[in-house]
């Protein structure tokens, strides 16, 4: 019954905001950098090898936090989260998708302390990332690290193959056929990072990082980056 609460809250229904983000794929696609679907496979692996590399051990030091201590490690935690956010369309989106996110779980679990998560953001001034209160309001709310961080891929590769069908890049039937194969990897991805923690974070996909700050030079956007 947890496991299916879980996949209610990352439904692609629930307004949190993502599906009004392409997270570079529409630069990648009008720059050249993807024209196939073998270049979309790569650019995919590529995407969620960064996830893994970059989000999950933030996850992780999250989740080790004894007792969800609202603390100094928890404020070095945001603040490296922050420094290394470093496109500023990107930046924005992942606040405006926490605070929703916030609004979320106080909704459907009053319980939790959900508010109070939030106070402390506020109250020292740290922004309110995506990533951050995604995986601490998930462990307020009883939930697992494991199921949290599969959930979360499960979560960007729907987006970013969603984009695409959006896009007229593929259509719905290939677009779910890959979504399909990729849960293939979704194991092994997840090993090579799952006891790392934030200060061993790091980027992996840096030609994607260029192609989300160019962005803003598409003349007809259909996603805000």
């Amino acid at each position: 019954m947890q496991f299916a609460r879980l996949l209610h809250l990352v439904d692609s229904s629930i307004p949190t905001g993502s599906f009004a983000y392409s997270y570079g794929l529409e630069s990648s696609i009008t720059f050249g950098l993807i024209k196939n679907q073998f270049g979309l496979r790569n650019y995919l692996y590529a995407y969620q090898q960064q996830v893994v590399s970059m989000e999950f051990p933030f996850m992780t030091s999250c989740y080790k936090l004894e007792q969800d201590d609202l603390n100094e490690q928890l404020q070095t935690i945001a603040e490296e989260y922050d420094a290394m956010m470093l496109v500023p369309t990107m930046h924005k989106a992942s606040i405006v998708q926490g605070k929703n996110w916030l609004k979320l779980l106080t909704s459907f679990y009053p319980e939790a302390g959900i508010e109070e998560l939030q106070q402390w953001f506020t109250e020292r001034q740290l922004s309110l990332h995506f990533v951050l209160v995604y995986a601490l309001g998930l462990k307020r709310s009883g939930y697992a690290l494991y199921d949290c961080q599969l959930m979360y891929l499960h979560m960007t590769l729907r987006d970013q193959l969603s984009a695409a069908i959006r896009l007229g890049f593929i259509g719905p039937m290939e677009g779910h056929k890959l979504q399909h194969d990729f849960y293939a990897v979704f194991e092994n991805l997840m090993e090579s990072n799952v006891k790392k923690g934030y200060s061993q974070a790091s980027r992996s996909a840096f030609l994607l990082d260029t192609l989300q700050v160019f962005h803003e030079d598409i003349y007809s956007k259909l996603f805000q980056n």
